[in-house]
């Protein structure tokens, strides 16, 4: 799975959060940027992020003086910061639960940032339209069949033909992700309940 250090910008600009609106106006129009990252006052602070609608919403629609407005003023602080380790599909999430267009990739320092347009466009979710509907139909079939091998027992046929769908499920998930299965989810199961694996020997 992409992660969001492989779809991010690095070409990102800090601004002071004393610095003026039309100083980051001038800033963004120069670098054709829709946001800015606003730098912190110290190593211990948060950082901010300012946008095109920041400016337009708080600023400009009630007829403000952007040399007048200082950016501390407008700005969106702390921002919510994406680990550049997070999966694609969770940074996603992340932008959906919180209404975000962007936001920093940070660790430790500011990395870059990632935003809408960097998701649609560098995701490979075309190629694997299925990935995500298939994780979570993964996981409840998952939990389906530890309550029916709960319920009917381990070494019952029903127990056994809940594996069989999960074995198939992440077979199908590997094969779109060209990825290599290394540990089953029956196999971890198995770790647990080691009598589970003779319900499955089938005779030929």
């Amino acid at each position: 799975m992409l992660k969001a250090s492989d779809i991010m910008t690095k070409d990102v600009a800090t601004i002071r959060s004393s610095a003026t609106v039309a100083e980051a106006v001038k800033l963004m129009r120069a670098r054709d940027w829709r946001s800015l990252i606003v730098d912190r006052r110290h190593k211990q602070d948060a950082y901010g992020i300012i946008s095109e609608s920041d400016i337009v919403y708080k600023v400009i629609a009630y007829g403000k003086d952007p040399g007048k407005v200082r950016i501390y003023e407008v700005m969106t602080k702390p921002c919510i910061a994406i680990n550049p380790d997070l999966g694609l599909e969770y940074v996603a999430r992340l932008f959906a639960d919180h209404h975000l267009h962007r936001a920093p990739v940070i660790q430790g320092e500011l990395l870059g940032i990632i935003s809408l347009t960097d998701i649609v466009a560098q995701s490979d979710f075309l190629e694997q339209p299925h990935s995500i509907l298939l994780e979570q139909q993964l996981q409840d079939e998952i939990k389906k069949a530890r309550a029916v091998c709960a319920q009917k027992g381990v070494h019952s046929e029903e127990c056994a033909a809940a594996w069989d769908v999960i074995e198939e499920l992440q077979s199908e998930m590997a094969h779109q992700r060209s990825e290599k299965i290394y540990t089953t989810a029956f196999e971890d199961y198995c770790d647990e309940y080691p009598e589970a694996l003779e319900a499955r020997i089938y005779d030929m």
